[in-house]
């Protein structure tokens, strides 16, 4: 009889009283998850007489017991409350059912999720939210540059904390073993220049300008920009997802604890690794396209290998291969920026690590070609 009496239930109730200077809501009985539907039918006709009431009571004098859920109710009849314009007092409750209660009404008054409307203000929206965000990715680089040049002073000044073995593992991963991808797309797309050349180029018999063309435009653009747009993809992405990882497990702040600079030990031995890589793989790409312009033209262009070579020798010179040369650390040190500070930037989730990836080499791939586009104008200014 005792338990009975102990596990027995009030019945709730929600006493609507209008006076002239407030409407008085009165909580009566057990406000729990068992009375769940009879709570949300009181809430719901309290609701209608809100829009009439310029100051609000709520009394919990008379309230035995409340859970969550009647939290959520009277937070509810709160929030319809302060959306009506009425100011609310809340007397005769303790100090854990105001807690709870409060925590009830900012849930109510959390804002909804924003809902596509395909209008011309969402699209200027989208479109300055991503101007911003350009900018304030510039701004970042701009600073992560800085750190990385203040690292590389630490390291120049003390000798002995430059990681070479770090580096050359780095370089082995970065160039040699992206050798064969690289090699391969650059014989090929140097055999499919070679061959719609000769094919434009036979209406006016001129198939021996084939050698001008691709001597040039391989040693002064495509071979360097076909390596660090592969190298963007590559090892870009792969330096995001690593330092993301480490970032997920606080392994960077692990290197913090441990007195380490994260910038000397995670940053500049990649950097370096795909400034070198990337010059060599550069270098090795133009021979590599060369080859396959060559080999088409032999077959498809009639040009035989000796008179393709010694057509080379005169058509390219010292300035175009330093075109090409020049442009590749300076292509390594982008992508290395973007993609270390995307992987600095991962959050502590899978679907963030995957974003910052897929923006690294985006970002990479973009900022690679205009880079190329600027040189262009610059050597063209020169004279080069």
């Amino acid at each position: 009889m005792n338990q009975d009496s102990t596990q027995s239930r009030a019945e709730p109730s929600l006493a609507i009283e209008p006076g002239k200077d407030a409407l008085v809501l009165r909580a009566d009985g057990d406000w729990t998850k068992t009375a769940a539907r009879d709570l949300e039918q009181m809430a719901d006709e309290a609701s209608s007489h809100l829009a009439q009431a310029s100051n609000v009571v709520l009394d919990l004098d008379q309230l035995d017991r409340m859970d969550s859920v009647g939290a959520i109710m009277l937070g509810r009849l709160l929030h319809d409350a302060e959306g009506a314009g009425a100011s609310i007092t809340v007397r005769g409750a303790s100090k854990e059912q105001e807690t709870l209660i409060e925590s009830a009404q900012r849930t109510q008054a959390l804002p909804e999720p924003k809902r596509g409307g395909g209008s011309i203000v969402d699209v200027l929206e989208d479109i300055g939210h991503g101007v911003v965000g350009a900018f304030s990715d510039v701004k970042a680089s701009v600073g992560f540059l800085g750190s990385i040049v203040a690292g590389m002073g630490g390291v120049l000044l003390r000798p002995r904390t430059f990681r070479g073995t770090s580096v050359v593992f780095h370089l082995e991963q970065v160039a040699f073993r992206s050798l064969p991808i690289i090699g391969l797309i650059s014989f090929v797309v140097g055999a499919i220049v070679s061959q719609q050349s000769i094919f434009q180029l036979r209406g006016f018999g001129a198939e021996i300008f084939v050698v001008d063309l691709i001597g040039i435009l391989t040693v002064r653009e495509l071979g360097v920009l076909l390596t660090a747009i592969m190298m963007a993809g590559r090892s870009g992405s792969a330096f995001t997802a690593e330092i993301g990882s480490m970032k997920m497990r606080e392994e960077i702040d692990a290197l913090r604890t441990m007195a380490l600079d994260p910038i000397a030990v995670l940053v500049l031995p990649r950097l370096f690794a795909l400034v070198i890589g990337l010059t060599l793989m550069a270098f090795m790409a133009s021979l590599f396209s060369i080859l396959g312009g060559g080999v088409v033209a032999w077959i498809y262009g009639n040009i035989s290998p000796e008179i393709f070579l010694n057509r080379l020798k005169e058509t390219l010179t010292v300035s175009s291969f330093m075109v090409g040369i020049i442009k590749a650390p300076f292509m390594g040190i982008v992508i290395g920026i973007i993609a270390t500070v995307e992987g600095l930037r991962v959050e502590g989730s899978a679907e963030s690590l995957g974003q910052r990836t897929t923006a690294s080499v985006v970002k990479a791939i973009f900022v690679v070609i205009v880079l190329d586009g600027l040189f262009a104008m610059f050597f063209a200014a020169l004279g080069w």
